[in-house]
């Protein structure tokens, strides 16, 4: 079973995100309360807990949920290779995937820690489609495969 393990917001682009105990999803706006919300194609990012140990084992720094600026973390499914057009079922939300992966910032404190990241090849992001709240712990479910 696939599940949330963490969602994440900060007030700032460009800053690490930061774990909080629930995140309101509104359609054309994304994570109520987050810097990267908006009525554009990456409203929410996900990245999967399995991408994050990868690079945990190869870190000299503490990795903790919200450091590659995702919204939230998964465990249980592999985010890296749905199709453009999926949709998921997260907690009482539904999102659309839009687009997997994107350019990293030359800036990124990870990629200069560890020589790479994470994010512009595992992680993914979506628009939301139905308004909810979601948590650590619900339950991720594949919906829709586009081909």
């Amino acid at each position: 079973m696939a599940n949330i393990v963490s969602v994440n917001i900060s007030a700032r682009k460009g800053e690490q995100k930061h774990p909080v105990p629930q995140v309101t999803l509104k359609l054309r706006h994304g994570i109520v309360g987050d810097a990267h919300a908006g009525d554009w194609h990456r409203q929410v990012s996900l990245l999967a807990e399995e991408s994050v140990d990868t690079m945990r084992a190869a870190c000299p720094i503490p990795l903790d949920a919200g450091v590659f600026a995702e919204n939230i973390n998964t465990t249980g499914i592999d985010l890296k290779h749905l199709p453009v057009g999926t949709h998921l079922c997260i907690g009482e939300a539904e999102v659309e995937v839009t687009q997997i992966g994107k350019e990293c910032h030359s800036d990124c404190a990870i990629k200069r820690a560890v020589g790479k990241c994470v994010m512009p090849t595992e992680g993914i992001f979506a628009v939301v489609v139905r308004e909810g709240i979601i948590r650590p712990g619900d339950e991720i479910k594949i919906l829709e495969v586009s081909k």
